[in-house]
């Protein structure tokens, strides 16, 4: 039978953990509005640079003169696959579903002779991949000390992936992090940024005819690297939402189990000292008989 005071106890804390559980999903959400207020605000400047993008990226076609940002190395032997997860954990199966694409990805890279380099952003992935993948892993992005993620943290980032580029250390990069979708859905994403890809949506063309100065390529050599940081700040924010979002189900989730547990507790507790006092009874008419 157990003991009455073992049981209070769990009740207890358990009731404690509640409390905490609940707490955070009530922070969660109001982390969730401004987070989600940002991503959704970002898409249509994303959505039409990217219309821009592509059609200046159309015009140049894989000439010699285009920039290397857009039209690569001429090989994609070596990969650069830069992982973004948050720095807490308590948020259910946000980070391991991003770096478990990150780690098909790479695992399918090595098995076709190709060369993996990982950089991770946020301390979850760094943690997960380390594991499995250390002997790829080259840098880390702490975003640990920032509050609220801001284009200057998508520039720094931007940076450091460039600055790679530039040294030769890669000829692919692709970006992992979680697209929005609403509080219980969230897809893990896999998007390539260098060489530079733009898809212009339907319907944003204006069938207008354009004339660049100074030209087309030069245009693209400025914008490219702002593209890059665009693409990371616009993953930067969707992350942030889908986080906050897996944050708030997680702990909905979790104070509702914990609920559920104290009913079962607290039957458990009444029925042992149901028990307890059924047998004191018992002895006290049974040393009444014997008198």
């Amino acid at each position: 039978m157990p003991n009455l005071k073992d049981l209070k106890n769990r009740i207890e804390s358990v009731k404690s953990t509640r409390k905490i559980t609940k707490a955070m999903q009530m922070v969660a959400a109001a982390k969730l509005r401004r987070a989600q207020e940002a991503a959704e605000e970002s898409r249509p400047y994303t959505k039409r640079f990217n219309a821009v993008m592509a059609g200046l990226a159309a015009s140049v076609g894989g000439s010699d003169s285009a920039p290397l940002l857009l039209r690569g190395t001429g090989s994609d032997q070596t990969h650069l696959l830069v992982v973004m997860t948050s720095e807490r954990g308590l948020c259910g199966g946000f980070n391991s579903s991003i770096a478990k694409l990150a780690r098909q990805k790479a695992e399918e890279l090595k098995t076709a002779g190709k060369t993996v380099k990982i950089l991770t952003v946020g301390k979850k992935g760094r943690d997960s991949l380390k594991r499995d993948l250390g002997d790829c892993y080259v840098g880390h992005v702490d975003l640990s000390e920032v509050k609220r993620v801001g284009y200057v943290n998508a520039q720094d980032i931007a940076q450091d992936v460039l600055g790679r580029f530039d040294a030769g250390d890669f000829d692919v990069a692709t970006l992992f992090y979680s697209q929005f979708v609403n509080v219980v859905s969230q897809i893990p994403t896999a998007q390539q940024i260098i060489p530079a890809s733009f898809e212009a949506t339907e319907g944003e063309s204006d069938g207008a005819v354009y004339d660049y100065e100074p030209s087309e390529e030069a245009i693209l050599a400025d914008l490219l690297p702002r593209g890059v940081a665009t693409q990371i700040f616009a993953a930067l924010l969707e992350n942030g939402a889908s986080e906050q979002g897996a944050r708030m189900s997680a702990m909905d989730n979790a104070t509702r189990n914990a609920g559920d547990m104290i009913d079962k507790l607290t039957i458990e507790f009444n029925r042992s000292r149901q028990a307890v006092i059924t047998n004191e009874l018992i002895e006290i008419i049974s040393g009444a008989e014997a008198l």
